[in-house]
Order: structure tokens, then C-alpha cells, then sequence
């Protein structure tokens, strides 16, 4: 099996993004893991909860604002530093946002299934509200069974691995610098390059959209 980067963007919204990181780091026990926090930009106090946090937890905190001058979102430079890192490394490349709180065995499970399931591409849990039901972005599989789900719909970042084959196989250099989010459009290109796209509705993770 293939070691794993996990990202996580963060701006501001310190409590959230802190829960969300603790979350990730309590689902990384016995997992073979790397794990980076993009800070973009966020305020100087935020920085600095984030520094102690890395210190404490044991992540890599990249702060954007050493390394470019561009305002956020800096979500095209995220994906492409986190995708270089991944491949020189020989990684699958897992994207968490900092308003998912991840279970126990969410990080394992998508691990599992990039050897599990036929040709992945992409492979995302389910988001679900407090109350467990189905919501952003993924309205679109309420009706969906539980289980693992091929899909040409599009996936989003809220909590999705990108396999290692996936990024040989597309180089996000070739992403449009005039946008901001890129998952529709990756989510096309892993089926345009013949991969297949799994959304896991039996691995449901905690969104918390706007908080």
C-alpha cells in the first residue's frame, strides 16, 4: 500500500479548522500518513494558534504567505505543491477541508479502497449535517444506497484522496489560473483519462458548510 499526504487549507475560522485538524490527527493512528496544513493567509493570532498546534499535534504547517505574494485564495498553488510533494514521495493525495470533521476510521478506509476498488481516480466519503443526512455538495446522492458508488457526477474536496496513478496521469500545472476551485474540473479529468470515481456513502464525515 502507498503512503498517503493529507491537506488541509486553512483561513481563518481558527476554532473550526482546529477541530477539523484534531479530527484528522486522531484518524491518522496507525496509518501511514503525512500530513500538511496550508495556512493562506490567515490572521497573525491564527498564524500563530496554528504554529502551536503544529508543535503539538505534529503536522507540517506551510504558510503561504512566505512563499507567495499572491492575495487567497491560493487554492491553485495548494494543489499544485501538494501534488509534486505526493508524487515525489510515490503518495496518494487525500484534500480535507478545514469545516469536515473526519471519524476514526475514515482516513483508513479511503487508504483501503485505493487498492480495493477497479482503476480510482478519485474517491470521496459522503458529507452528512449533525443529524446524519445527506448534505452539501452532495445533495445530489440522497437517494444514493449505502455503499461505494461509481459516479460520473462530479466529487467535491471536501474530503476526497486523488491516487497516486491520478496525478501521473494529469498535471495540475495545467489548471486554469483564472479560477479559484478546481473540483469539477479534476473531477472530469480523472474520467476523461479512464479512471473511475467512487463516492463512499457508508463513509460519512461531518460537514459544516460556512462555518
Amino acid at each position: 500500500m502507498l503512503k498517503l499526504h493529507i491537506i488541509c487549507p486553512v483561513k481563518d475560522s481558527i476554532e473550526t479548522s482546529l477541530s477539523a485538524i484534531d479530527y484528522i490527527v486522531k484518524s491518522m493512528a496507525d496509518v501511514p500518513v503525512d500530513f500538511f496544513v496550508y495556512n493562506d493567509f490567515s490572521k497573525e493570532e491564527n498564524t500563530m494558534k496554528l504554529k502551536e498546534a503544529s508543535l503539538e499535534k505534529g503536522f507540517r504547517l506551510i504558510n503561504l504567505e512566505e512563499i507567495t505574494s499572491h492575495p487567497s485564495p491560493n487554492y491553485l498553488l495548494v494543489l499544485q505543491t501538494a501534488q509534486q510533494k505526493a508524487l515525489a514521495e510515490n503518495a496518494h493525495l487525500l484534500i480535507i477541508e478545514p469545516d469536515v470533521m473526519v471519524k476514526t476510521d475514515t482516513i483508513r478506509e479511503l487508504l483501503i479502497q485505493t487498492e480495493a476498488l477497479e482503476n480510482p481516480g478519485m474517491i470521496a466519503a459522503v458529507t452528512t449535517d449533525e443529524d446524519g443526512k445527506v448534505n452539501f455538495p452532495y445533495l445530489y446522492a440522497k437517494q444514493y444506497e449505502k455503499g461505494i458508488i461509481n459516479t460520473s457526477k462530479r466529487l467535491s474536496f471536501c474530503c476526497t484522496l486523488l491516487t497516486n496513478q491520478f496525478l501521473q496521469a494529469y498535471d495540475f500545472k495545467r489548471l486554469n489560473p483564472e479560477k479559484d476551485w478546481y473540483d469539477v474540473h479534476i473531477s472530469h479529468q480523472s474520467k476523461l483519462l479512464g479512471f473511475n470515481n467512487y463516492l463512499m456513502t457508508n463513509l460519512p464525515v461531518l460537514h459544516r458548510p460556512h462555518s
